[in-house]
């Protein structure tokens, strides 16, 4: 009769999720967008996501996102992001927790990360294809297949971290629900589209099969790859320097804003959330414990740190961390004043891990939030964003990031590296100069 009931309540979170993703899909334009190429590219795995057999990766759930801004607008999306997120978090959790999950998590981190290596290795090759082209279609066809190799170190980047967290959070034994493991399928690969990718947000096109995960939005790995790198392997392709540390090139933070005192109602705030959060853990209802600390991850930054302090006081360690990974989300700027004030208040490591986990976006999008910084005068923020995007991400993707305002942005990534380390700072001036920046 446990057994029954137990099986019941683990099935639960990955059906609601499933129930949630079909609610959307019937919303958008199924035959267009991220959703078309989604479906043309992987039918089998997306049925599996919809039918709650699988959990797709964050990064297809926004793109279905950007699929329904689209549709209705970008604040429809916006509203119903953090319900999205806090309910695919849950299913997540719960995906994890089957039998097999944590093994299953762990060979799907080595092929992410071999996939990581293949893309960066494919980026390079598509560059020297571009630089000799000779004529017109030479150079689009490679401009195209260069947009959709990029996309797949971006997107790997991105999972590679959401896949550590999850193996971490497994390895902490926090309490979860889990569904059965669904069956390991073998891999199939298939070859890049020959479209465009949406200006949104490049999607990834081909399709994969490693265990755990959904099947439909995966990325290309290769049968005769390397041997899996180590579980500490870095997020990043070698240079990057370790611990990604905050700003300058010791380990130190650079030095925060004193953070303000916090009123009352701070105080009340907190204590109410994690009160409720207590009892919604002890009832296991993981989805409802996800969206509040969804919502608290919006609240003031300088409440971030008293709302650590109550948690570990209540016993709540693990929500803390999912709250740290739901901070790296935020808009760029907001990020940098939730490390600051996470390091203004004595938690540095909390810092840096924010702003780690943060910078795993794209280049531009970085980019254009270092240049909106700097011109808003915040200069100090705007050097942290971009030292631990130098610091973590290839020379490449540190010259890509200063596409969008080359005058303003080129001095900042180049003193950014400079900081890191000597031989940093040739290759990312290297790379500048190979995107055509004067350096």
């Amino acid at each position: 009769m446990t057994d029954t009931t137990d099986a019941r309540q683990l099935a639960y979170p990955c059906a609601e999720f499933a129930a949630y993703l079909r609610g959307l899909v019937t919303r958008i334009d199924q035959g267009g967008g991220w959703f078309g190429v989604f479906w043309q590219r992987d039918p089998e795995g997306l049925r599996a996501c919809l039918d709650g057999a699988e959990v797709p990766p964050w990064d297809v759930v926004e793109a279905l996102l950007q699929d329904l801004a689209a549709q209705y607008g970008a604040d429809r999306a916006d509203h119903e992001a953090a319900g999205a997120r806090a309910l695919h978090r849950a299913a997540a959790h719960a995906h994890d927790a089957a039998p097999g999950g944590h093994d299953a998590l762990l060979a799907h981190l080595d092929a992410m990360t071999r996939e990581q290596r293949h893309a960066t290795e494919r980026r390079r090759d598509l560059g020297r294809r571009l630089d000799t082209a000779t004529t017109y279609e030479q150079a689009e066809s490679a401009r195209r297949d260069l947009a959709w190799a990029r996309d797949d170190h971006d997107r790997a980047t991105a999972r590679i971290a959401e896949l550590r967290y999850r193996v971490d959070e497994l390895e902490r034994g926090e309490p979860t629900q889990a569904p059965p493991e669904p069956s390991p399928a073998p891999v199939d690969d298939a070859e890049p589209a020959q479209a465009e990718p949406p200006e949104a947000k490049p999607a990834n096109t081909k399709k994969r099969r490693p265990r755990g995960s959904a099947r439909f939005a995966g990325l290309d790995v290769e049968a005769e790859d390397a041997p899996a790198p180590a579980q500490d392997a870095p997020l990043a392709p070698p240079t990057a320097a370790t611990g990604a540390r905050f700003a300058g090139a010791r380990d130190e933070p650079a030095p925060a804003r004193t953070p303000r005192p916090l009123d009352a109602d701070a105080h009340r705030d907190v204590t109410a959330a994690v009160g409720t959060l207590l009892k919604l853990r002890a009832a296991a209802r993981s989805g409802e414990a996800h969206i509040l600390l969804v919502e608290a991850v919006n609240w003031p930054a300088a409440r971030l740190p008293l709302l650590a302090d109550a948690l570990h006081r209540a016993g709540l360690d693990a929500d803390w961390a999912t709250l740290l990974w739901e901070a790296a989300s935020l808009p760029p700027a907001r990020l940098v004043d939730a490390a600051d004030a996470l390091t203004a208040a004595g938690r540095g490591a909390d810092g840096r891990q924010v702003l780690r986990q943060g910078v795993g976006r794209p280049p531009e999008v970085i980019g254009e939030a270092v240049a909106a910084l700097d011109a808003d005068g915040r200069h100090r923020e705007a050097r942290i964003l971009l030292d631990a995007y130098v610091r973590t991400r290839t020379p490449e993707e540190a010259a890509r990031s200063a596409l969008c305002d080359p005058d303003r942005l080129v001095p900042l990534v180049l003193d950014a590296a400079r900081a890191v380390t000597d031989e940093r700072h040739r290759d990312v001036a290297h790379a500048l100069r190979v995107a055509g920046h004067a350096v």
